[in-house]
């Protein structure tokens, strides 16, 4: 997630199809329909068999029906806000610097919640839920988890994985194993080229294992939000990094930089730096157990509807990776309506909440040298007993106050 510019409230709010028009105006679209036999035709050749990986429904038990995953995306969503900003990727460096600390804390099982893009995956497979939610506010967004969610399904390990996403196509037979480290892992993707073909054929394997398998409609502005995030995958490959509206350009960790990035002991830990990380993540996703939803996290509607699942299938919260939106909703005025929402949530000593914060606000005392956002823990419990006790005037008393480092401090 992109904790400078995270995912919150905006004074202008749009309906799910305004809010893509945002996209749909910078995109120069490109249809691939007259092309769709020759897409297909060529799938083959650029990736796995669907047949073979394509996952069928399972008892209740084993995970969650197509229908069931479809209607929770539909049902618990609210209609999409706005901001300025492409969060095809995090920005977070520091990420990682927690993990060790989420295990000691003992933050595992039970139900994951988090916001913005890939950074999420890493969080799943650290904490190992049963069962995990991503609420943001932009309807694209969720179409982009979507796409994530397909690519997971049609790749067997973490080389098809980037392949699919990069729309750069594997030599037959001669790529590295499901197990070879990541460094040998990006430097063979980085050398294959992006192929037209291969785009247009993933894309539409994409589509349709969205609509078929996921059984989720796409609406026709769902579906260029769809081309656009491809297309910015392909176009920008391994070097794809978080952008602000109508820009490029500034400080933000590409995506190779992002999955080469170690904790601060040196460990690398991204999810895709592990075949077993990736395993899980992906056996989540077949399963339909990662659900995106559209929401604001004060909104009336999501997380309180996210709660009432939850309370009424037996889960108790492990993590709520919040980012800095928090940040957002002290500007916007409506931090009291996502406390709110968090009293509705099922939690216990043991949920915690990841924060990323910005420090180009102020140096804060647990910052990590050489990382732009500090990364810190809180539980959530303390949060609402110090929300009562009106400890929470702005958001610099919010990370402040009974926070938990990555070293242990307070």
């Amino acid at each position: 997630m992109n904790s400078i510019t995270a995912r919150h409230p905006h004074p202008r709010r749009e309906t799910c199809a305004g809010s893509i028009d945002n996209s749909r105006r910078r995109l120069r679209m490109h249809r691939f329909l007259p092309a769709f036999l020759l897409a297909f035709a060529l799938f083959g050749a650029s990736i796995p068999s669907t047949a073979q990986f394509v996952w069928r429904n399972h008892p209740t038990s084993e995970g969650l029906s197509a229908a069931e995953f479809s209607r929770l995306v539909r049902d618990l969503s609210e209609d999409g806000g706005y901001f300025r900003s492409d969060n095809f990727t995090s920005n977070e460096t520091s990420y990682l610097h927690v993990v060790d600390k989420l295990r000691e804390l003992g933050a595992s099982g039970g139900a994951y919640i988090g916001v913005g893009p890939e950074q999420n995956f890493t969080y799943i497979a650290k904490v190992r839920p049963r069962i995990a939610f991503i609420i943001d506010i932009r309807r694209q967004a969720m179409i982009q988890h979507l796409m994530f969610k397909a690519i997971f399904q049609l790749a067997p390990d973490r080389v098809h994985y980037l392949s699919l996403l990069l729309s750069k196509p594997l030599p037959k037979d001669k790529y590295p194993a499901a197990d070879a480290s990541v460094s040998d892992m990006l430097a063979f993707i980085q050398k294959i080229p992006a192929d037209e073909r291969a785009y247009a054929a993933n894309l539409a394997a994409i589509r349709k294992t969205i609509g078929e398998d996921f059984k989720v409609q796409l609406t026709e502005a769902d579906q260029a939000s769809l081309d656009f995030v491809y297309t910015n995958f392909r176009n920008d490959g391994l070097d794809i990094a978080y952008r602000m509206e109508g820009m490029r350009g500034g400080w933000f960790p590409t995506l190779k930089e992002l999955i080469e990035q170690p904790d601060q002991h040196g460990k690398l830990g991204n999810f895709l730096a592990s075949k077993d990380d990736y395993d899980f993540v992906r056996a989540m996703h077949r399963r339909n157990l990662i659900i995106p939803v559209v929401g604001d996290f004060a909104g009336k509607k999501a997380l309180a509807s996210i709660g009432d699942y939850l309370h009424k299938n037996g889960y108790i919260v492990s993590a709520f990776y919040t980012s800095n939106v928090e940040q957002y909703l002290f500007q916007n005025g409506v931090f009291g309506g996502f406390a709110d929402n968090v009293r509705k949530l099922p939690i216990n000593e043991k949920s915690l909440f990841i924060r990323a914060v910005p420090n180009t606000r102020f140096l804060h005392p647990a910052q990590v040298a050489g990382h732009r956002i500090t990364t810190l823990l809180q539980q959530m419990t303390v949060f609402l007993r110090d929300y009562d006790e009106a400890r929470y005037q702005n958001y610099n008393e919010l990370v402040l106050t009974h926070y938990i480092a990555a070293d242990g401090s307070r």
